[in-house]
């Protein structure tokens, strides 16, 4: 019975075939200015016309030669391909200079998909800037409600992110747990907020990354602060994917508390090899 209604499916398909000739290799394709009052553009002009470069506030570090070593080091886990999707220039291709920086910070949270990726840039002439971007990184090809914005920041923020970038926690584990002074093993968070850090310098790299425990966001604590209050305020779209805006108050407390009862942040254990 089987066998018969599939050699019946597959005669229907190919009489249907058989009456509307090419059906199989008919390409459909949306007109172009489709419900719109404006001619389509022309094609050769569409790819060979000459286009205004960025901003400085969507690529800051662009127009910039790689020096005759090639690429300089960084430090990221983050594909080329994904700052692409992203809408962001791949910190692989960023020439940072002496007396500049570029930080980043991917906010993750364990229980939704909405992501935000915040990028922060110190240029040597004086400027810095931030370049956001918000989306739900799941289950499309693409960067679903992908928003975002450049904008150049207020004076003060360059000596803020050259600060930052020198900080003393780049020098901590990348992966790191926090645990209690009497305790043998680190704390466990299953449901909140991790963030991946990144810097980037003419001199060196750095990754962090922080799960949602308290203690351990607390430990990051100036990082994030400046890096979200930069990013609140310019998208309300975003803006409503931090309830806490740049208050890491509870979080920098809880790190305080950690190390006044002789605990630590320590480095991730590692599951044993079987």
């Amino acid at each position: 019975m089987a066998n018969r209604m599939q050699r019946a499916a597959l005669g229907l398909a190919l009489s249907l075939m058989a009456a509307a000739p090419g059906l199989a290799q008919q390409t459909y394709v949306t007109p172009p200015g489709a419900g719109s009052p404006y001619p389509p553009p022309d094609p050769q002009d569409w790819w060979s016309a000459e286009r205004p470069p960025p901003p400085d506030a969507a690529d800051p570090m662009a127009r910039r030669r790689l020096p005759r070593a090639g690429p300089p080091p960084v430090v990221t886990p983050v594909e080329p391909t994904l700052y692409r999707l992203w809408g962001l220039p791949p910190l692989q291709t960023q020439v940072v200079y002496g007396g500049e920086a570029m930080i980043e910070i991917w906010r993750r949270p364990s229980n939704s998909v909405d992501q935000i990726v915040i990028r922060l840039t110190a240029r040597r002439d004086g400027k810095a800037f931030a370049q956001v971007r918000a989306g739900r990184a799941c289950c499309e090809p693409e960067i679903a409600r992908r928003v975002g914005f450049d904008v150049e920041l207020p004076t003060g923020y360059r000596s803020r992110i050259l600060e930052l970038a020198q900080a003393p926690v780049w020098s901590t584990p990348r992966d790191a747990v926090a645990q209690e002074g009497n305790a043998s093993v680190g704390s466990i968070c299953l449901d909140g907020v991790a963030y991946d850090l990144i810097r980037l310098t003419e001199s060196a790299g750095g990754i962090l990354r922080r799960d949602c425990e308290d203690a351990e966001v607390g430990e990051v604590a100036d990082l994030l602060e400046t890096a979200i209050g930069a990013a609140m305020g310019h998208e309300p779209r975003i803006d409503v994917l931090l309830p806490n805006g740049a208050d890491f108050s509870r979080e920098r407390a809880a790190y305080e508390a950690l190390i006044a009862g002789g605990g630590r942040i320590k480095p991730e254990d590692r599951p044993r090899a079987p």
